[in-house]
C-alpha cells in the first residue's frame, strides 16, 4: 500500500479524517501541540503539522479511489500530471517519529541548559527560564559575576 496526500476543505480536517475513516481508509493527519497567547492568555492548542492536508494509504486498483473526491471534507487529492502523488513509506515514518521526539521532549523546560547561537550573546552558555511569547524567550547568562535575565529570540537558541 501506498500514502497518498489529499488536500482538505479549510477548517474541515477532522471532518475529512471522520468520514475517511468511516470507509475503513487508513489515515495518518499529524498534529502538535502549539502555544498561543491570545489577549494576553497563553493557551495549548492542537494543530495539524501540515495545515490543510492529510494522508491515506491506499492501494491503485483500490474501489476507494472513486469515493475520495465526494467524501465530505476533502478537497481534492494531491496530483501532478493527473496521477495521484505517491509518498514513501519512510517519509511517512520520519514524520511519525519526528512527532514522537517532539511529544518526549515538550520543548525547552524552565533550568534547561542552553547555548546561544547568534546576536550579541552568541556562544554563550545560558539557562532557560521562560517563553516570552510566541518568538522570544527569557534565559539566564552570567555576565560580569552576576546572573543577568535577557530576552532572546527562539532561533537563538541551542540545546
Amino acid at each position: 500500500m501506498t500514502w497518498y496526500a489529499l488536500q482538505h476543505k479549510p477548517a474541515q480536517g477532522d471532518r475529512a479524517l471522520a468520514h475517511l475513516q468511516n470507509q475503513e481508509m487508513t489515515c495518518f493527519y499529524p498534529k502538535i501541540q502549539v502555544e498561543k497567547i491570545k489577549a494576553g492568555k497563553r493557551s495549548i492548542k492542537l494543530e495539524p503539522l501540515f495545515p490543510g492536508y492529510l494522508f491515506v494509504q491506499l492501494e491503485q486498483t483500490d474501489p476507494c479511489w472513486a469515493k475520495l473526491r465526494s467524501t465530505r471534507g476533502v478537497l481534492r487529492v494531491v496530483s501532478f500530471a493527473n496521477k495521484p502523488a505517491a509518498i514513501s513509506d519512510e517519509v511517512i515514518q520520519q514524520v511519525k517519529q519526528g512527532l514522537d521526539t517532539v511529544q518526549q521532549h515538550g520543548g525547552l523546560k524552565p533550568g534547561e541548559a542552553v547555548q546561544l547561537s547568534e546576536g550579541p550573546f552568541e556562544g554563550i552558555n545560558a539557562v532557560f527560564q521562560a517563553y516570552d511569547g510566541e518568538e522570544r524567550a527569557i534565559v539566564l547568562i552570567s555576565f560580569m559575576q552576576k546572573q543577568q535575565s535577557v530576552k532572546v529570540s527562539v532561533s537563538a537558541i541551542r540545546h
